[in-house]
């Protein structure tokens, strides 16, 4: 068999068993805080009739043919219902795409009951209690729905969930947990879709899993690094949003620079602005409540003593104050204690068998390949322990890479960047190059590291970049998010 011949049998045998596995669960970084932005809900001019339409065809749910009456007894298909209540209330229209298959998956649902139409926002039905006649009808559902959410975010006062403060909320509907949560509403716009429905699980995390499946996946992954030609700051794209990075040191603490990618400013001006990135990594924080955490990448982890924080050696002077909204844009981790030996997390090696772990929060992960060790961890040292001392750690999932990064299968052909537990290829070079990625910053992988990941879809370069040349080390970013959008 010849060489080439052979590469390609290989991957074809790896790719079907990719292929084949069945869609594990993904890495979710759900923030119970921070669920959406103002401009989610209110941004009304996201897409014209024709697109809301385009957009149900594809779903092919039963909306795609549906006819409704207005309020002065008009016949309207769906797509022109929506896109009226949108212009009309001035909210975003993918926004109340999202609420109708929330609440009654009617965006996809090819046979719904006419009752989910009657109610397909849930509006006037509360949990517990019967629906009011009163809103009864598809029409009357999403414009009623629509202005009561432009009018939890103009007028927060009147309503129970405010942003900036702390509520319990119980889940009787969850099925991830039943357990109550504290959450703290970073925005309006959170606090908002708790006012509409007051529990985390399952319906505000379905929310915000659906936005995520039906409009992040434009654009350029999550973990991608953008700057604009010409300009100093760099932006992290995470979640469909653009963050800004306010200094160089939250910058460098947490990616390569060298992964910068050069766009037109219009090709950032796309994302909607997420929440600025200040503080660097490992910096500890002080809340307003003088609670002292830890930053390690998006979680926060307090300090459940003073003893805790004395253990780790910090410098009191070192401690940076933070606002609420700037705490809770972290998700929470597990609380430090006097017991946490490594609470920035350790590559630790079993001196009996040599094998590697990634020991954080209590839990160890395997380190299943070097690879690992050269690129993910190649600024950390394994730190030799005994079987018994790494037996005291709760065993998870092996390491694996970070969004963002390119990989490619040792004897295989295509390029991908990795977003959570997905592969996304790029079809060819060409459009490796039309992204502005760097084949410097491929990483080669075993079949094994392959094949624990999920297909996600192509990546194509449906934006127009600078013309592409190498991203030297930038300076310091902008201090505010509004300076870097001049």
């Amino acid at each position: 068999m010849k060489k080439t011949d052979r590469g390609l049998f290989i991957f074809l045998a790896i790719f079907s068993l990719f292929l084949a596995k069945n869609c594990l669960a993904q890495t979710e970084e759900f923030n119970p805080n921070y669920i959406a932005d103002e401009d989610d809900i209110l941004n009304s001019a996201t897409m014209t009739q024709a697109e809301i339409q385009g957009f149900l065809n594809a779903k092919g749910g039963y909306l795609a043919n549906y006819t409704c009456s207005d309020i002065n007894g008009n016949t309207l298909r769906s797509s022109e219902a929506i896109f009226q209540v949108a212009q009309t209330t001035r909210v975003n229209p993918r926004f109340i795409l999202v609420l109708l298959q929330k609440e009654q998956g009617l965006v996809e649902d090819p046979s719904p009951k006419a009752s989910a139409l009657d109610w397909a926002t849930g509006y006037g039905c509360p949990d517990g209690g019967g629906c009011n006649e009163r809103w009864r009808g598809f029409y009357k559902q999403i414009n009623s729905a629509s202005l009561q959410f432009r009018d939890y975010i103009e007028n927060p006062q009147l309503y129970k969930y405010q942003a900036g403060q702390s509520y319990t909320f119980s889940n009787p509907y969850g099925v991830i947990t039943k357990d109550p949560i504290v959450v703290t509403p970073i925005n309006r716009a959170t606090a908002a879709l708790y006012n509409y429905t007051p529990h985390v699980y399952n319906g505000n995390y379905n929310f915000w899993k659906l936005w995520k499946k039906y409009f992040l996946q434009e654009g350029y992954p999550s973990g991608t690094l953008l700057q604009v030609k010409g300009e100093a700051g760099v932006w992290l794209i995470q979640d469909g949003k653009k963050r800004p990075f306010q200094s160089r040191g939250a910058l460098i603490s947490r990616f390569d620079p060298k992964k910068i990618i050069i766009v037109q400013k219009a090709d950032l001006d796309k994302y909607a602005l997420g929440l600025p990135i200040k503080f660097p990594q490992y910096a500890i924080v002080r809340s307003p409540d003088k609670k002292l955490y830890l930053l390690t990448g998006d979680k926060k982890r307090l300090f459940a003593t003073a003893d805790a924080f004395k253990k780790i050696g910090y410098n009191p002077e070192e401690i940076i104050n933070a606002t609420v909204e700037e705490v809770s844009a972290y998700q929470d981790g597990k609380p430090i204690t006097t017991g946490d030996v490594y609470p920035t997390g350790a590559l630790l090696k079993d001196k009996k068998t040599g094998d590697i772990f990634w020991v954080e929060e209590g839990t160890k992960a395997p380190v299943s390949d070097p690879i690992f060790l050269t690129t993910k961890f190649k600024k950390k040292k394994p730190i030799v322990v005994s079987s018994e001392a790494l037996a005291k750690y709760q065993d998870i999932a092996p390491v694996r890479f970070d969004s963002g990064e390119l990989v490619k299968m040792d004897g295989g052909f295509l390029t991908y960047v990795i977003e959570g537990l997905t592969l996304r290829p790029i079809a060819n070079n060409n459009d490796f190059e039309a992204l502005g990625y760097k084949y410097s910053n491929i990483i080669t992988i075993t079949p094994e590291i392959f094949t624990s990941y999920t297909l996600g879809d192509t990546l194509k370069p449906q934006i127009a970049l600078a013309t592409i040349e190498p991203a030297s080390a930038p300076a310091t970013a902008t201090s505010t998010a509004t300076s870097t959008l001049k």
